[in-house]
């Protein structure tokens, strides 16, 4: 059966809504961003709880601040690389230190505003968001994903940066409950782990599937949760097969795969391939094409992991 496809923001803006649906404290804060963020039926049955600012996001995130203060539960989505680097001492210092209960959400994350250039792409955000204490960082990696993490992050309390894409995605783990810090094992194998977040598990199913025919048995984790990892499966899997690859779009370092690499640098020191973007400004073109040339389809992951399962022994 051919896999049913979806666009993430209008999946995380309908969630959005049925949360709110049954929580009268949820709203939503717009920087000139909401409509493009699926907050259209919201705002039209909500009009009190959703708040436009214009092109602000640095107040924007200071202002959900302050509404947190009051009980409610802030929720600001907008272009990935605005709502992280942007506002990022806003983030910091009013969300991050103060504790607030405000959920901050990247859309259009990854290189998947592609033709929009450097400017757009938001290849840094794991590794900015992490860094601040006490903040939860989710990359949930299909529709079925996004829906059940809205709900996991309202029902969080402290602050949370969540990540989507804007291309559809296909629908991998329909009716799946979604926990904080939980990795999930997709796939067993023995030879090579593959931990992958965010989208691009689907291109990890698919490079898994190309792996089985060249004779490689991969251990596929689904990583929805960047931090806190779940450090447990991560060890676990790797005194499984003594090797381990990681794919996310975003820099190969700072993020899902330099997390993995401190995890077993502390607990089971094995080799680490880390799949991402190299640490340079990306080029710019049709998403898709982008993905090929930086090998992070299918085809080019299954390269890279058979590649350096022939080199590890």
């Amino acid at each position: 059966m051919e896999a049913k496809y979806s666009d993430p923001r209008k999946v995380f803006g309908a969630a959005v809504h049925e949360e709110a649906s049954r929580n009268p404290n949820i709203v939503v804060l717009s920087a000139d961003s909401g409509g493009s963020s699926g907050h259209g039926d919201f705002k039209n049955q909500y009009p009190d709880r959703y708040f436009e600012f214009g092109i602000m996001e640095q107040g924007v995130v200071g202002i959900a601040s302050g509404l947190a203060t009051t009980g409610l539960i802030p929720v600001f989505c907008a272009i990935a690389p605005f709502v992280t680097s942007r506002p990022f001492e806003m983030f910091r210092n009013d969300v991050g230190y103060m504790k607030q209960n405000v959920k901050i959400v990247g859309r259009n994350s990854g290189i998947s505003y592609s033709d929009l250039g450097a400017t757009h792409h938001s290849l840094e955000d794991f590794a900015i968001t992490r860094m601040i204490p006490g903040v939860t960082v989710l990359a949930p990696q299909d529709p079925g994903e996004i829906k059940s993490s809205v709900r996991a992050m309202f029902e969080h309390c402290g602050p949370v940066y969540m990540r989507i894409g804007n291309d559809p995605i296909p629908e991998l783990f329909p009716h799946s409950p979604f926990d904080i810090g939980r990795g999930r094992v997709i796939r067993n194998g023995e030879d090579v782990t593959l931990i992958s977040t965010g989208t691009l598990t689907g291109s990890a199913i698919e490079a898994s599937e190309i792996l089985v025919g060249r004779g490689i048995r991969t251990l596929l984790v689904g990583m929805p949760t960047v931090n806190p990892i779940d450090r447990d499966l991560v060890v676990e899997c790797a005194k499984r097969t003594g090797r381990v690859v990681t794919l996310e779009e975003h820099y190969v370092i700072g993020g899902l795969g330099t997390s993995v690499q401190e995890v077993l640098s502390e607990e089971f020191p094995v080799r680490v391939k880390k799949l991402g973007v190299p640490h340079a400004y990306a080029t710019s073109g049709p998403y898709r094409e982008l993905l090929s040339y930086y090998g992070l389809d299918a085809a080019g992951v299954a390269k890279s992991v058979e590649e350096f399962v022939g080199a590890s022994g």
